[in-house]
């Protein structure tokens, strides 16, 4: 599997790292919605995150009737696409799930344990060469990480270890975009994980809002400005989602994987900003 696709030249690995920086900088606004809907709009993270895919596969699926027809949705891997959804949404769902009752900084720290986990499995499974400046700079943010952890769990309990799930959900994602290459063009690829995530959190809504879970509260918008809202949600993941996926069939996990990490060790100041306006209380609610 290591040889799925041969490095371009130069100019598109420019290309790449500005997609990448592009992409990282869009995602953790994104997150901020999420928490804005789950704390001030009282919409459920798991309704969120349905908003999230359905509003995406809404919004890609007629661009790719209108730039490729029919063809584009005969995929050469269309399972390996919608598993990639599935993973996908289910990370979302813990993710947002945490930055409901946790500040975003912190949640954001944790999360740090992605690229390590990511790389382990780029060494292991892929056989991809890893210096030891990378294990030992991946491993202290892994340390932080713990570090965070630590008084989070005091304060939070099982709910602090919810990015770390996200994260492992989340390399599994990104480890099938190398898998898949570029046997499938990006809009593609994203049409089907949209429709993926789509149908694996209408199955998880229904079953958690009819156990009577209300992390899983199913709801409409409230309002046109939640509407719009929860597209903007949609349309901006899809876009970030769509320029990350990219690269990684391009060059091998070790070019691309210090954007994560500045995306997760060190949030934008619009994530820090957004943490203040929404802070969390030690019991888990908002507070006033």
């Amino acid at each position: 599997m290591t040889s799925i696709t041969s490095s371009p030249p130069n100019s598109s690995l420019i290309r790449g790292l500005l997609i990448m920086a592009g992409a990282m900088m869009i995602l953790p606004c994104m997150d901020a919605i999420a928490k804005y809907m789950a704390n001030v709009q009282a919409m459920s993270p798991g309704q969120v995150t349905f908003y999230r895919f359905f509003f995406q596969t809404a919004l890609t699926l007629p661009l790719l009737v209108t730039v490729a027809g029919r063809g584009a949705f005969v995929a050469k891997r269309p399972w390996m696409n919608l598993l990639r959804g599935a993973l996908h949404a289910a990370a979302t769902l813990l993710f947002f799930t945490a930055v409901k009752y946790m500040p975003l900084a912190d949640v954001f720290a944790i999360y740090f344990v992605e690229p390590f986990m990511l790389t382990a499995m780029s060494a292991w499974i892929l056989g991809e060469k890893v210096g030891w400046k990378r294990w030992v700079a991946i491993l202290i943010g892994f340390g932080g990480a713990m570090i965070v952890i630590q008084p989070s769990f005091r304060l939070f309990g099982l709910t602090a270890l919810l990015p770390v799930a996200c994260a492992f959900l989340f390399a599994l994602y990104l480890f099938l975009n190398r898998a898949i290459g570029e046997a499938d063009p990006p809009l593609t690829m994203q049409t089907l994980s949209g429709v993926g995530g789509s149908l694996f959190m209408g199955a998880v809504l229904v079953l958690g809002d009819t156990a009577g879970w209300g992390d899983f509260q199913m709801a409409l918008p409230d309002g046109l400005f939640s509407f719009g809202i929860l597209l903007l949600l949609g349309d901006c993941r899809a876009m970030a989602i769509c320029w990350s996926s990219r690269p990684f069939g391009w060059r091998r996990y070790r070019c691309w994987r210090p954007f994560n990490i500045s995306k997760s060790s060190r949030p934008p100041r619009s994530v820090i900003c957004c943490s203040g306006i929404f802070p969390i209380s030690p019991n888990g609610s908002a507070s006033p």
